[in-house]
């Protein structure tokens, strides 16, 4: 009984040991081909499983090894070299992708190549983070930020300081419309105007140095002139602290009231702009129901009536891939002609955020070329059209700047006396 119990434990270990071999002798690995001679290895096993049982071995995991040329890093991206770039009919395709959860899966549409911008950054240009700072410490927004421009970079971070250009929005950052496609922030009763603006605007202009700047605001319909005063107040303090800057002023339609758009014609700015946004058939649809085409093509109409055609420049822009057909351009064009505009921009539609209007396509860029050509064609004095362009975009406002200095130089100068009387004037007007 004895050396029963002894013999046992003699043949636990060699079992054991057994096992290991047989294990490590099947074992394969993925970098290394197994052995050529496979008979004299199977026969090997065969002999251990006779001498001694063994206990199964665990199954070996697999490997997805593939001994094959793996590609070059240059395939995955589709404008890395010449040999890979894709023809038209690919590159204008609209591609989908699906993200989120198994469980809540969605399709979503990415956006085409031209599209893409990059990311600015505060330190990458010393202009950009003097502005983003000076306007957190004045206590000033700019459309720049609020609507979520992709130009941003583009425009504050210039190399060249005077041609920099930033878009200042004027009281406040909360509108009393609801457009459809606008990312700016809605009340029916914002905050109060803001009695200091006009000077922190012009300080902080002044300060940066550049040589064009855009002012627009929020719609104020809460207000009894629409904020057409406090918009005329800021370009005077701005003309008499630095007359040779261009001002332009973006501004909304005063619900139709002529008389105040007349007191912003005549505060002294270089270009006035008011968007149509979208054609006359969408505009219902596209923007807040208290703005209406008609309505914004009479602004622009008074303008050159109280100032003549050739004594301020008219402008506005037009979104595109809202859904508008190709009559519908036309007219809306026809009908800007009509009214003496001088210049007009053709834009991508951006959709903010889930709760604004889907864009209903992407506009290619040949696209956007042939309406600039047709523009043009029709008499405008200038035309931007591109993905990425915008009301306020600084490539036109270049061309714009020399325009507006050409027929100054043949014009008598405003002395800054006259300006800085016209202030004193309108304080006391506000005073009184």
């Amino acid at each position: 009984m004895a050396s029963t119990v002894s013999m046992q434990r003699i043949q636990v270990p060699v079992r054991r040991s057994l096992g290991r071999a047989a294990v490590s002798s099947c074992r394969s690995f993925a970098t290394i081909p197994s052995p050529p001679d496979q008979t004299a290895a199977s026969k090997a096993s065969q002999q251990s499983q006779t001498t001694a049982p063994s206990p199964p071995a665990n199954k070996p995991r697999p490997t997805y090894f593939k001994d094959s040329s793996v590609a070059p890093f240059s395939e995955f991206l589709p404008t890395s070299s010449p040999a890979a770039l894709l023809s038209p009919s690919d590159a204008y395709t609209l591609r989908t992708a699906e993200v989120g959860p198994a469980s809540n899966r969605r399709t979503i549409t990415r956006l085409p190549e031209w599209l893409k911008t990059p990311i600015p950054a505060p330190g990458s240009s010393p202009n950009f983070g003097k502005i983003k700072a000076d306007l957190r410490g004045l206590n000033l927004h700019t459309v720049c930020e609020e609507a979520r421009c992709p130009n941003i970079g583009e425009c504050w971070g210039g190399s060249n300081k005077a041609a920099a250009t930033a878009t200042i929005m004027l009281m406040g950052d909360t509108c009393t419309r609801g457009c459809r496609f606008c990312s700016v922030k809605t009340n029916r009763a914002p905050p109060p105007l803001d009695p200091h603006e006009p000077e922190h605007t012009a300080e902080a202009l002044a300060r940066w140095g550049l040589g064009y700047v855009v002012l627009t605001s929020v719609d104020r319909d809460d207000l009894a002139d629409g904020g057409a005063r406090h918009f005329a107040e800021t370009i005077r303090r701005i003309k008499h602290k630095k007359p040779e800057l261009l001002v332009e002023a973006l501004t909304g339609d005063f619900m139709g009231n002529l008389d105040m758009v007349k007191i912003v014609a005549e505060s002294g700015l270089d270009v006035y702009a008011h968007n149509i946004e979208t054609t006359e058939a969408l505009t219902p649809y596209v923007r807040d129901r208290r703005a209406t085409f008609q309505q914004s093509l009479r602004v622009l109409e008074h303008v050159k009536a109280v100032k003549g055609k050739e004594g301020i420049i008219t402008k506005t822009s037009i979104m595109l891939g809202l859904g508008e057909t190709e009559e519908e351009l036309w007219d809306a064009l026809r009908q800007l002609r009509k009214a003496d505009v001088d210049v007009v921009t053709f834009g991508q539609y951006m959709r903010p955020t889930k709760r604004h209007l889907k864009v209903e396509k992407y506009v290619t860029p040949d696209e956007f070329d042939l309406w600039g050509k047709r523009a043009l064609d029709m008499g405008f004095l200038y035309v931007a059209s591109g993905p990425l362009v915008r009301s306020s975009y600084k490539a036109g406002e270049a061309f714009i700047e020399n325009v507006l200095r050409k027929r100054a130089a043949a014009k008598p100068e405003v002395s800054p006396d006259v300006l800085s009387q016209a202030v004193i004037a309108e304080e006391a007007t506000r005073g009184s």
